[in-house]
């Protein structure tokens, strides 16, 4: 089965945190299929979270319905999944609730709030701060803390929701008793019976809330409201489709484009946290390029370059998605941008923007995702120079490495010649001067 690094990231072979590949087992056939996590319990255990928090994720990113059953350890998504998706999937899980925001460590515990907000703590670092994630996991996991044990629900969360209901029933026994004992032939006395009940409670609630009106309980009661209702406004977010998030980022860009206020970078982490909040983040940059570039390109490229790069740094997916919105704008000032396309993705290239990697994966195929076939067909064509100019740097590079290694090679040899001559030239000198003493006169002799 083998293991992987728990921040996949990270390639490091000898990286302590381990976790196994995840198992998928597909069952059933028709609109019956499902698909078993195998070993999700232990995958869970090596992150640190509980089972149900990465399957409820993983249903949410496919749209699809999950079933738990503790008892077995079965975690379920339904439809057919591969098991590599589904592993894919997990490293955005990780990402957003296991690592630490600030050390990347995966030794961090969620902690769940009596006002239903979640926060982060690391046992690394120490950081401690509230979940920056908004996702529609975030509802379930308040639902549902990490110090809820689930096995004493039963064996599935319906089947505990089912045996809550029965005990309370239980203790309500005399009550219930008559009422299905005489089932059809309920009275009006028995209804007076039960509503003064209901009515006293609601009396005691407003007792209870006009009994402290002090400015500080005031204020308590109206940020618990304001929380509550931060938290249905991400939760209707997070439900909505994604045209309609995307809306919506659209237009928050646009009024802080039209005040003027997007070389502000308070403004740009507002961006990133509200595109992530929204879970748009590789597609933000196609709502950027519609906004803030027209056919003067080379100098709004200059002005928002730092914003682009909050979205499009080390991630190949928002780099494609900005090609596309470039394409869209290649497209409206067409008859101004198309014959300037080598020199457009150069100075994208340039500012770090665009990656090497990015181009190339682009120019291997021709889509029409964002304009028509004949007008990609177009850019490519105009962007060939460019291209080319990348694919032969590549090839200098790879072979100057070559190159250096000769060199190394010949720098060796070259160093050991000479203390050989040294060597050489040190036994002549040692056997002229042996000949210099056979040939000495003696004086006493003359």
């Amino acid at each position: 089965m083998g293991t992987l690094n728990v921040n996949r990231n990270v390639t490091d072979v000898f990286y302590r945190y381990k976790m196994p590949r995840i198992t998928a087992k597909v069952e059933g056939k028709g609109n019956g299929i499902k698909t078993v996590i195998v070993n999700m319990a232990e995958v869970a255990k090596a992150i640190g979270r509980p089972a149900t928090y990465p399957t409820k994720y993983f249903g949410c990113e496919l749209g699809a319905q999950t079933q738990f059953d503790y008892k077995n350890e079965r975690f379920i998504v339904n439809g057919s999944h591969d098991a590599t998706k589904l592993q894919d999937l997990l490293d955005g899980f990780i990402r957003k609730y296991v690592l630490c925001p600030e050390c990347d460590n995966p030794e961090t515990e969620l902690l769940v709030a009596k006002k239903g907000s979640i926060s982060q703590g690391c046992k690394a670092c120490g950081f401690h701060g509230p979940l920056e994630v908004h996702h529609k996991v975030n509802t379930f996991i308040i639902k549902n803390p990490p110090t809820l044990n689930p096995a004493v629900q039963g064996s599935s969360l319906t089947e505990g929701k089912r045996s809550k209901r029965s005990k309370k029933g239980a203790e309500n026994g005399g009550d219930s008793a008559n009422t299905t004992a005489n089932e059809g032939d309920i009275s009006a006395a028995d209804a007076d019976i039960q509503v003064p009940k209901v009515v006293a409670e609601e009396e005691d609630d407003d007792a209870t809330w006009s009994t402290d009106i002090s400015e500080a309980a005031v204020r308590a009661r109206m940020q618990d409201l304001t929380e509550g209702a931060k938290t249905m406004t991400v939760s209707d977010d997070a439900d909505k489709s994604e045209k309609e998030r995307m809306d919506i980022f659209y237009e928050l860009v646009k009024r802080r484009r039209d005040g003027n206020e997007l070389e502000n970078v308070q403004v740009h982490k507002e961006l990133a946290v509200e595109a992530d909040r929204l879970d748009i983040t590789q597609k933000a940059p196609l709502v950027l390029a519609e906004l803030l570039f027209t056919q003067n390109i080379p100098n709004e490229v200059k002005k928002h370059r730092n914003l682009l790069l909050r979205f499009t740094h080390n991630c190949l997916k928002a780099q494609r998605y900005l090609i596309g919105g470039l394409e869209q704008i290649i497209f409206l000032h067409s008859s101004k941008l198309l014959d300037k396309v080598a020199a457009i993705f150069k100075l994208f290239y340039d500012h770090d923007i665009l990656e090497e990697k990015a181009l190339l994966e682009w120019a291997s195929k021709v889509s029409k995702k964002y304009v028509s076939k004949e007008f990609a067909e177009k850019i490519h064509e105009k962007a060939k120079p460019f291209i080319n100019w990348l694919q032969e740097a590549e090839e200098e590079e790879s072979t100057d490495d070559d190159d250096s290694e000769v060199e190394i090679e010949y720098n060796d040899r070259v160093r050991i010649q000479p203390l050989r001559k040294e060597e050489e030239k040190a036994k002549d000198s040692k056997k002229m001067q042996d000949d210099d003493d056979g040939d000495e006169i003696d004086i006493d002799d003359i």
